[in-house]
């Protein structure tokens, strides 16, 4: 089960817009993500993050995008059960051998 979000999507989206068209004015630039995180009551390190996010989407900033990291999380999940998986099938291969060697009575 996922964990609670603190922010709402339509807020954090509404932000995440209104902070990289800020930042994409020259005049308005210093101090928008800070100024812009104050107005709308959200933590201005979130609103960073998520703006950091949105331009690695964008292919904008160097990153990993949301896509990769799905995909990534996904593969690692896979990893895990198929490590899981082969575990117990070396276990019981095991067992199994060793009930064969075992002198019948």
């Amino acid at each position: 089960m996922a964990a609670q979000r603190k922010y709402p999507d339509e807020l954090r989206e509404r932000a995440t817009r209104l902070a990289v068209e800020a930042r994409q004015d020259p005049g308005s630039r210093m101090g928008a993500v800070k100024r812009i995180a104050d107005q709308l009551g959200v933590h201005p390190e979130a609103l960073r993050t998520w703006v950091k996010q949105v331009e690695v989407d964008a292919g904008v900033a160097p990153g990993t995008t949301t896509s990769e990291a799905a995909k990534m999380a996904e593969l690692e999940r896979e990893n895990r059960e198929l490590r899981r998986a082969n575990s117990i099938l070396k276990s019981a291969a095991s067992f199994f051998a060793a009930e064969l060697d075992r002198p019948s009575r």
